[in-house]
């Protein structure tokens, strides 16, 4: 069934069945919510700061979001918000000319449209010169979406695209909830993360255990039952299988979710920690999350860097768009009740 609405005072679509409730913001085109009706919980983060669309963020006279680089962001951020076409900061020159941390595509206004069972959404990309197209398909207790990215100039586009799933209470938990993914060889990010950053700066590992600054290690499995941390650390998803998942379970309300994707679409998983870190506005030292944002990149770094890595584990770490032409991705997106957390997802049928 579905119906428009407001989501957190945010212009939004819905659409639900037996099991789940859908809803997908106008603003940025975040997937907001995946409710599910008998745990009465959905697992994705809804920041604790007030939310506003984000074309009426005014940077000169609103500090509720911090006024810096990423305060137009964070006024809308929700849920999973698209990466493109870059997957971190922008250089001082695109910030100056209007471009925003993890690109356009988390600020634009997005066209909205439901059917008995799906939403669609659309947004042009004035600045990047894209087309950005999502149709989300309700079965179930799953999510089927189809996403295109078209380059609609005649040049062949290096871009970053990344699937910035966040998570947050009451589902995430210290401590206790649970994750897993078919990752493989893995990083922590290369420079310090935050003024309570944990791990080995720079350190290469194998999931799930990521060395720690005091010669330790920390078992990725579990969300970190520290009283404050920050960390971020890159996974290349196997290679060898043609699938690619990972599964977040929460014990107490015996809840699983999780996504699966299609490796060569989206070789890399990053995984975002802030855990009550970060002390300036918004923040204001009280949010919980974890991010788990598969894409084609490793690291959030600028365009720049991004170019000049290359390759991380001899795998690229972004991924090319023809002149003119359009590229389609499907993933899935799995909620339901669960007595213990699976090793892997399947693809659902």
């Amino acid at each position: 069934m579905p119906h428009s609405s407001l989501f957190h005072g945010r212009r939004a679509a819905s659409i639900e069945n037996n099991e789940l409730r859908l809803t997908v913001v106008e603003g940025g085109g975040h997937i907001a919510e995946v409710f599910h009706k008998a745990s009465d919980v959905s697992p994705l983060w809804i920041p604790p700061w007030p939310s506003i669309e984000p074309r009426d963020y005014l940077a000169s006279n609103d500090t509720t979001y911090g006024a810096g680089v990423e305060s137009q962001l964070l006024s809308g951020i929700m849920g999973h918000n698209l990466c493109l076409d870059i997957f971190g900061g922008p250089s001082d020159e695109e910030y100056a000319a209007g471009l925003q941390p993890h690109g356009e595509a988390s600020i634009a206004t997005y066209a909205l449209e439901t059917g008995p069972s799906d939403i669609r959404v659309a947004a042009a990309l004035s600045e990047s010169s894209l087309r950005v197209e999502r149709r989300l398909e309700l079965r179930g207790d799953s999510v089927r979406v189809l996403e295109t990215v078209q380059n609609l100039t005649a040049t062949d586009r290096p871009v970053a695209w990344t699937q910035h799933v966040t998570l947050g209470p009451p589902f995430l938990e210290n401590g206790a909830t649970e994750f897993r993914a078919s990752a493989t060889r893995s990083k922590v990010l290369e420079t310090t993360f935050g003024p309570a950053d944990y791990l080995k700066t720079g350190a290469i590992f194998d999931w799930p255990h990521a060395p720690c600054i005091d010669g330790g290690t920390e078992d990725l499995r579990t969300f970190t039952a520290r009283q404050k941390s920050g960390a971020y650390t890159a996974h290349l998803m196997d290679p060898n299988e043609p699938d690619a998942c990972f599964v977040a379970f929460s014990p107490a309300h015996r809840l699983l979710f999780g996504y699966v994707w299609k490796q060569t679409d989206f070789p890399w998983m990053g995984i975002w920690e802030e855990n009550r870190s970060r002390p300036h506005q918004p923040w204001n030292g009280r949010t919980v999350t974890r991010g788990m944002e598969f894409g084609v990149s490793p690291f959030p770094e600028s365009r720049r860097a991004m170019i000049e890595r290359g390759r991380l584990f001899d795998v690229p770490a972004f991924r090319w768009i023809p002149a003119r032409t359009r590229i389609g991705v499907e993933y899935w997106i799995v909620c339901r009740a669960a007595e213990r957390v699976p090793d892997r997802l399947s693809w659902p049928a």
